[in-house]
């Protein structure tokens, strides 16, 4: 198994930037998914990231990064 990383850096006017690394296709979205629940789903944008492109063939669902407001 690869390594996984989620990094969360919360800027000095409360914007928050998720970034994962190490998970291929969109399942990202579902371990990003209680934070962004936890900060309100309010989304400003999301970028898929190279690696969200790519198939798993172990999960339907991988990879992303996202802005959210605080």
């Amino acid at each position: 198994m690869e390594l996984q990383e989620i990094e969360v850096v919360i800027g000095k006017n409360g914007q928050v930037e998720i970034s994962v690394r190490g998970v291929k296709g969109k399942a990202c979205l579902d371990i990003t998914g209680e934070l962004e629940k936890a900060l309100g789903n309010e989304l400003l944008s999301r970028e898929f990231t190279p690696e969200a492109l790519e198939e798993n063939p172990n999960q339907l669902d991988q990879g992303d990064q996202l802005r959210a407001g605080a």
